[in-house]
């Protein structure tokens, strides 16, 4: 509504300049066309100045002749009669205002004399029609004002109405059926541009609440085995009525602690710029004391913090061991601007048919893989690390890790 009102007052105040000089040249051009109307009947004869066709008694009010600043025809009315005597001296063209009048002056060529028509305009009919358009243009103009409010109130009304029902749509979609989806294809609008805003939107939701079920999932994945163990070795002392082994309890509750420890830096593993690590020492370090052979480079260095990649090797060469027959080993080799790392045993490997799912909870493949994998899959996510499964025969585990930077 403001925008409409500023562009109707621009409106009606051009107008009205445009009418008010169009209705003053008129009044001009009626002025100089009487003026000429009387200059032409204008002469000299036996030394005095007449006119040859003048007996209308109306021209004589509104036309007026002065020869050698004398009047010679038509009647002065008192009130311009100072004016008028003004212009008549003047001796040039000359145009004036007096109240409602306009005067306009014009010299005519006499044989002798000295010689002035001067007429007179109403302009009270011109202002009246000025007055009478700048009403009905201020009248049009309010009016204007009200529709356009009208419709711009009726426009966004419905729109705002189009955006609240996508929201609470999406709300609720977002608690009940975060796989729900708008769908509205490639935006042609603004609420093209919106729905797909929404549905970016939901697709976070529904990932942050698949990824909630995801880390549900593992930590009962990795806490149910030791739990197990703990249970199994407790009925036993139970029923036998001798003591728990000690070297067992602890065994098991190191294990729960490092399935801990391994879930909550899966959760926290970002990778900052400048961080490095050697690699060697971080798979020596997720080996322990076990049996793994070791076929490294002499030197290579990864840009993952040294826990990362402890905590990303250590599930891997779990699940080798566990399955293994009799051979655990890990190699690294350089590829471009990636180290890539395979952890590999001579169990019965995976399934090719299960080899993309092997990294999902509670998926097992080829003898009973699956255990620490859906957490290996999260460390990897959230570090910014490829790892996938290979069926090639045996067990195979490729990890492809960015290489450091050289330091400058």
């Amino acid at each position: 509504m403001l925008i409409a009102t500023a562009v109707v007052a621009i409106l009606v105040v051009v107008s009205h300049v445009l009418l008010s000089r169009v209705t003053d040249a008129d009044a001009h051009d009626l002025a100089r066309t009487r003026a000429e109307a009387v200059a032409a009947n204008v002469s000299a004869k036996g030394g005095r100045v007449v006119l040859t066709e003048n007996s209308s008694e109306a021209l004589d009010e509104v036309a007026w002749v002065y020869a050698d600043g004398r009047l010679v025809d038509g009647d002065v009315p008192p009130s311009v009669v100072g004016r008028v005597e003004e212009l008549a001296d003047s001796g040039r063209s000359r145009t004036a205002t007096v109240g409602d009048y306009l005067l306009f002056a014009r010299p005519v060529r006499a044989e002798g004399h000295h010689v002035m028509v001067i007429v007179r305009v109403d302009l009270t009919p011109y202002e009246t029609s000025e007055q009478r358009s700048l009403t009905l243009s201020l009248i049009l103009g309010g009016l204007t004002i009200l529709l356009a409010g009208g419709v711009a109130h009726l426009v966004v009304h419905r729109a705002l109405r189009v955006v609240h029902e996508m929201a609470a749509l999406a709300d609720d979609w977002g608690h009940h059926e975060p796989g729900r989806r708008f769908n509205l294809g490639a935006p042609r609008d603004e609420f093209g541009e919106l729905g797909q805003t929404l549905d970016r939107l939901l697709e976070r939701v529904d990932n942050a609440l698949a990824d909630e079920r995801r880390l549900t999932d593992e930590i009962a994945h990795e806490l149910r085995t030791p739990l197990t163990v703990l249970r199994g070795e407790a009925q036993l002392a139970q029923l036998s009525g001798e003591p728990v082994v000690p070297e067992v309890v602890l065994s098991e509750v190191d294990r729960l602690n490092a399935a801990i420890t391994t879930i909550l830096r899966a959760a926290r593993a970002r990778t900052e710029e400048g961080t490095r690590c050697d690699l060697r020492s971080a798979a020596r370090q997720a080996i322990g004391s076990r049996a793994v052979e070791v076929a490294f480079p002499a030197k290579v260095e990864v840009a993952l913090a040294p826990d990362v990649a402890v905590s990303l090797l250590s599930p891997l060469l779990e699940n080798s061991l566990r399955h293994a027959k009799s051979r655990v080993w890990i190699t690294a080799r350089s590829q471009g601007e990636a180290i890539v790392v395979d952890v590999l045993d001579d169990g019965p490997g995976f399934d090719p048919a299960e080899v993309d799912r092997v990294f999902e909870a509670g998926v097992t493949g080829g003898g009973g893989y699956g255990l620490g994998l859906p957490v290996v899959r999260r460390i990897a996510a959230s570090a910014g690390v490829e790892v996938r499964a290979i069926a090639d025969g045996r067990g195979h585990v490729q990890v492809t890790l960015p290489a450091a930077k050289a330091a400058t």
